[in-house]
């Protein structure tokens, strides 16, 4: 039969049911709740069903789902999963319409929503709504990402579970548009708003800058995720909400009682973050999959992730301290290391390195990051050097769970940074490595740099860790806390840590109570403690009690994984308890709404409509599906591996189709001056006096060896030229290389060198600066 090709079409000329998606964002503080509408309309001469497989932030809470169908509003209600699937499917069988919204089993990030029964010339406004915290930057800026690209995730051969089965078109090709807009309100005054997407101008609703509004140009093309940063006054303040149970709910339980929110800001003494660690063992683990292939941003320049990641290593390289142990591994379909176990680092084992990994490739196929993972893990740690792990990948995996459940049980030993490169990186499992793995997580996307973020976790891993992490309240008497939060493992300076507690007993009467973070850093005991008031705030509704209700589940959820048998069943119990109790979704429930009016059913067999989802990059659009039965599962169980488009790869296991992208072309040769310069770094720190220094520095080996002074050594004269280059030209990216800097200091220092002073003013005369000696740290 002929479908009458009408309205938006896909690329297999297939009409698209879903016409706009409209976001409205409203962020008070660091909390932000997110309103998505999604229209539909059916231009078709047979009944539909409009299946869209979409990304959400990876530690949101989804807490309301409704459906306006012409005058009839239906809310959704949370059921357990297998419930809702089958009230779903009796709807259809009997010509109803239904509404179904559902996480995927394999990754919190992904979500299906099925609109059911959908009658020719009918339409339909789906609103969701979900709440998330918003995680702080290195620049003390505030991100909030939505996701509007989905990648294709890679399933592992082997790999249990179903797979996530997504309709992919490439952005230039989605038939749907995004209007966004954004209103900010705070108690500190908001100095600007930045994103990576072109934005109307920000419109300060009062005199003292507190609150503003920022709208999404039109034309918006689905080539990247829409990522807004906001910048605070005064930023870090410690604060706590206390937020009112519901009237409705049973006294005691989490609905029910008041919940406080605790955002802390631990600042250590300048002393102790000055004494970076010199020890540690530190492992690289880079994505080489066919993906890291692709451009890092649409600027004409076409740098990709992979040649970004080779950079990046060549920094991490350099600014290691002496006396710590390293590797290098790097996987695809299989995966690779530079050293049997980690070496010292030193000159030699620094040399061998860096020649491999300026022959990196994004040539070794899928994404199987669990595999390099278990290897690193099961190698011995050596005695007093604690392992650090930073982990670079596009995020393309499609067994998020396992990946997490491993670095959570192996968390004790190994601590994990990690770093999201390109659109459509996987919050949950970048932020899920990083959280569960007792480090930080950084998103590069857009016109980034990778260098600059990934310095700033390198400073943080070389900082003392922070150990005997304990939390005590100090409330009125008669009133009790119950922590929600999982303890917290990690604390980082001006990085926020947050804690959410049940509270029980009289609050309304009290006044004031205080909560404690004690620790201990590097050996000193610290302790951090806010006051604040009981009293209920009185405009955050249920906000502060369905993230907790989330961190609770999310918690649940990753216990359930570890066990089996009778406590695993008691375990899902509890999470379903606890999500149709709050309104907020889990992997065990799901969104269920069915129109019960007394409208005729809806006559004939419906036709399924997948919405396609945009993809970034070069890669072949998976094959669209159009199934004209109602069986709607969506994240089905595949027998094999799915076969996903990657890079040409001879060794690419059986059940992928190879699909050829762009021939990988050997690494150009390196042009930027600061990279260039960081090269001919030793590892001890110091620079040779050579011709490529020369070079490097812009000048003639003739005029760089006339302008030495006569007493000083070679080397101490060019690692000193080398720091007022650095000083003089390349301040803007001082984050970049303050650390390898303070290893030449310490380097030129050790020297006991006379006439420094005098190779400073000769140094800024050769070179054209004026860089006092002071600022150089000497």
């Amino acid at each position: 039969m002929m479908v009458n090709c009408c309205g938006l079409l896909t690329d297999r000329k297939e009409p698209v049911p879903l016409k706009s998606i409209e976001v409205q964002l409203e962020v008070k503080d660091h909390v932000a709740t997110v309103v998505s509408t999604l229209n539909y309309e059916n231009k078709e001469d047979k009944p539909l069903e409009a299946v869209f497989v979409f990304p959400l932030p990876g530690d949101a809470a989804v807490c309301h789902f409704s459906a306006q169908i012409g005058q009839t509003h239906i809310v959704a209600e949370v059921k357990e999963k297998q419930q809702a699937l089958e009230e779903y499917d009796d709807a259809l069988s009997s010509g109803q319409q239904a509404f179904l919204l559902e996480e995927s089993d394999q990754s919190p990030d992904i979500f299906s929503l099925s609109v059911g029964s959908l009658p020719p010339g009918e339409s339909a406004s789906i609103r969701l709504e979900y709440v998330t915290e918003l995680a702080v930057q290195a620049d003390d800026g505030l991100r909030f990402c939505l996701p509007a690209v989905l990648n294709p995730r890679y399933q592992p051969r082997g790999s249990e579970g179903p797979s996530v089965q997504v309709t992919s078109v490439p952005a230039s090709l989605v038939p749907y548009s995004l209007s966004f807009s954004a209103r900010v309100s705070s108690p500190r005054p908001i100095s600007k708003v930045e994103s990576n997407c072109s934005l109307e101008p920000l419109q300060y609703l009062n005199a003292d800058q507190t609150q503003a509004t920022v709208k999404l140009a039109a034309g918006h093309k689905f080539d990247r995720d829409v990522e807004l940063l906001i910048y605070y006054k005064d930023a870090h303040q410690p604060t706590a909400v206390v937020e009112a149970g519901q009237a409705s709910a049973k006294p005691g339980s989490l609905m029910g009682d008041p919940v406080v929110m605790v955002s802390l800001y631990p600042e250590f003494p300048q002393d102790v973050m000055s004494s970076l660690a010199s020890c540690g063992e530190f492992v690289f683990l880079m994505d080489r999959s066919g993906s890291m292939d692709c451009p890092m941003n649409n600027s004409t320049t076409q740098e990709t992730r992979i040649s970004s990641a080779r950079d990046t290593l060549l920094l991490l390289l350099k600014s290691l301290p002496m006396g710590c142990y390293f590797n290098i591994y790097s996987f695809g379909s299989q995966f690779e290391h530079i050293f049997p176990t980690s070496v010292e680092y030193s000159e030699k084992t620094m040399e061998e390195a860096l020649k491999k990994v300026e022959n990196m490739e994004a040539n070794l196929g899928g994404t199987e990051i669990l595999l390099p993972l278990k290897h690193i893990y099961s190698q011995p740690c050596i005695p007093k050097q604690p392992r650090q792990l930073f982990i670079f990948t596009d995020g393309e995996v499609g067994n998020t769970k396992e990946v997490t459940d491993l670095v959570k049980m192996n968390a004790a030993t190994h601590r994990c940074f990690s770093f999201g490169i390109g659109e459509g990186a996987s919050s949950a499992l970048i932020n899920g490595m990083a959280k569960e793995g007792g480090g930080h997580a950084q998103f590069v996307t857009g016109t980034d740099r990778m260098q600059p973020k990934v310095m700033q976790s390198l400073r943080f891993a070389l900082q003392p860790a922070v150990e005997d992490i304990s939390v005590s309240w100090d409330l009125p008497k008669g009133v009790s806390s119950t922590i929600l939060s999982p303890p917290i493992t990690a604390m980082f300076q001006g990085q926020r840590s947050l804690i959410y507690a049940q509270l029980a007993g009289q609050t309304s009467d009290a006044t004031d109570g205080s909560v404690t973070v004690k620790y201990s850093l590097a050996g000193h005991p610290s302790q951090n403690q806010l006051h604040f008031n009981l009293k209920p705030a009185e405009d955050t509704g249920s906000t502060v009690h369905r993230l907790a209700a989330r961190t609770v589940i999310r918690s649940l959820e990753s216990e359930q994984r570890t066990h089996r048998g009778q406590q695993d069943e008691e375990v899902k119990k509890k999470v379903v308890e606890l999500s149709v109790q709050s309104g907020v979704s889990s992997s065990f429930t799901a969104f269920i709404a069915v129109n019960k009016d007394d409208g005729k059913a809806v006559q004939g067999p419906l036709v399924r409509r997948n919405i396609p989802t945009p993809f970034y990059g070069s890669l072949v659009p998976l094959s669209m599906a159009c199934n004209a039965s109602p069986q709607r599962r969506m994240f089905k169980a595949c027998s094999a591996p799915r076969s996903i488009p990657m890079a040409m790869d001879c060794s690419a296991p059986r059940g992928f189709s190879p699909v050829v992208t762009h021939e990988a072309a050997s690494p150009p040769p390196r042009k930027d001056p600061l990279l260039q310069l960081v090269s001919l770094q030793k590892a001890s720190g110091c620079w040779l006096l050579d011709a490529d220094l020369a070079a490097a520095l812009g000048k003639a080996s003739e005029e760089v060896e006339k302008a030495k002074p006569a007493s000083v050594n070679s080397e101490v004269w060019a690692s000193i030229l080398a720091l007022i280059w650095l000083h003089g030209f390349k301040m803007d990216a001082k984050e970049e290389w303050e650390l390898l800097t303070l290893k030449a200091v310490s380097w030129i220092k050790a020297q006991n060198a006379p006439c420094v002073s005098e190779c400073v003013e000769a140094g800024n005369t050769l070179l054209g600066c004026s860089v006092k000696k002071e600022d150089l740290g000497l």
